[in-house]
């Protein structure tokens, strides 16, 4: 196919940092330019979990992360293209800083071509916003730049002030908004990031909202295409879960599921069978358990009440079939959750160990892990951590990750029987014959 078929308009939303509202204003123009009539596909930077799931619902399609130390380059590149090819507008959201993080949200959208529109929060700034502007800008010169929005903005003089500052600053860098302060725009947030999508009531008018609010602006037009070129071509993974069954817990406490690693599995032959041990769902036959992570610990009463799917679980184990379990899911596994007020909750016991939510972060950050299963030697298996809980659990180490930025001991992981357990969320397309291993493959 002509490299032309995959040229589409494009826009990567970023800022100076965390909290300046890049998810809100990327899901409302999704919501825009879906309710234009427009097929808008989003991506998320980084291995954020959260985000994707508001993203998902202004655009009314899957959202996949791009992040180019877990996926690579090619994959990103061709995630784009392919999603170019099909959507009237792409848009990414960038993750923390426009510059932060190695690697950061500017060396995405410079691989990708997609110029930047820089959304500052104004609150309590005038001019200054151009210095801000500038600097961002400036930093890294071969970057492409679209416009600044300015977010919370008090009133029509604010404005004026605020592009009058980016007019002395950047006189080719246009003011693409200024969106006035407004608290039902602000998404809630916990102490994982945003309150998951589902939870919020009124997520759809507060979207509507901010989109109505840009209707009228210059955003309502579609940006300049990019031309993302023909997409690198796809890998090719062995078929080592062919004729396995894969039982995938998924529902609000259990929600931290990258698209990519879904796809995975079936690319190599797995058949996927979801249940929800919120809904004391009976663990569907299968030959392999994965339990994702996610907020175990805002239902302990009802996940301590889940008596089917925990004896189900428990059977599993017992019976010596391959189960893997990431953060949350492996708190399920353990005796007991305690949350941050001090209530606990009785789960399912398949680890022996408590689990007890903190008021600080415990972990954060990029690791890679090595395990010793059959065919899986060699492979670095591509995590990330971020939890607020600390485990204390009786079962035998098997591995630590190792950190990616630092020498500090990485995150331990667990082994008992065929129960492979711990704080890692892993990027399966990163090591392929690792995880058939980990879900009983033709290689284990």
């Amino acid at each position: 196919m002509e490299a032309s078929e995959y040229r589409c308009p494009a826009l990567f939303i970023s800022a100076p940092a965390s909290g300046h509202g890049k998810t809100t204003i990327t899901a409302a123009l999704a919501r825009l330019y879906r309710r234009d009539g427009k097929t808008v596909r989003v991506f998320k930077t980084g291995p954020d979990f959260l985000d994707p799931l508001v993203l998902e619902q202004a655009s009314g399609h899957p959202v996949v992360n791009l992040d180019l130390w877990l996926g690579g380059e090619d994959h990103c590149r061709r995630q784009v293209a392919l999603a170019a090819r099909e959507a009237d507008v792409v848009l990414v959201e960038g993750v923390m800083g426009l510059y932060d993080g190695e690697p950061s949200s500017a060396d995405l959208a410079q691989l990708l071509g997609i110029p930047v529109v820089a959304v500052i929060n104004a609150r309590g700034m005038g001019q200054t916003v151009g210095a801000l502007a500038q600097g961002l800008i400036a930093y890294r010169p071969e970057l492409r730049f679209a416009g600044v929005l300015a977010n919370g903005v008090a009133s029509p003089r604010h404005a004026q002030m605020l592009r009058q500052g980016l007019q002395n600053a950047r006189p080719t860098v246009p003011l693409l908004t200024g969106l006035q302060r407004d608290m039902q725009f602000a998404l809630p947030e916990r102490h994982l990031g945003l309150v998951a999508a589902p939870e919020i009531a009124d997520l759809d008018a507060r979207l509507d909202a901010v989109a109505d609010r840009m209707a009228s602006t210059s955003l309502a037009k579609l940006p300049e295409p990019v031309d993302f070129g023909a997409p690198p071509p796809e890998r090719e993974f062995p078929r080592l879960l062919e004729g396995k069954t894969i039982a995938v817990a998924r529902d609000l406490a259990f929600s931290f599921i990258y698209t990519a690693n879904l796809d995975l599995l079936q690319r190599m032959g797995a058949q996927l069978a979801f249940f929800s041990p919120l809904a004391d769902d009976a663990l569907p036959p299968c030959d392999a358990v994965w339990l994702p992570g996610g907020y175990p610990e805002l239902y302990l009463e009802t996940l301590q009440a889940s008596a089917r799917t925990q004896a189900g679980l428990c059977a599993h184990a017992d019976a010596g079939k391959p189960l893997y379990a990431e953060c949350g899911g492996m708190l399920y596994l353990l005796e007991t959750i305690v949350d941050q007020e001090g209530q606990s909750g009785r789960m399912c016991g398949v680890l022996p160990g408590q689990a007890t939510v903190q008021q600080r972060l415990q972990g954060l950050g990029y690791q890679t892990l090595s395990l010793n299963l059959p065919g899986a030697f060699g492979e670095h298996l591509r995590c990330h951590t971020f939890h607020y809980s600390r485990a204390v659990v009786g079962a035998q180490f098997m591995a630590r990750g190792e950190r990616l930025f630092d020498s500090s001991e990485g995150e331990v992981v667990y082994r008992r029987n065929k129960v492979t357990a711990s704080y890692l969320h892993a990027y399966f397309r990163s090591a392929p014959r690792t995880v058939a291993a980990l879900f009983g493959g033709a290689n284990a």
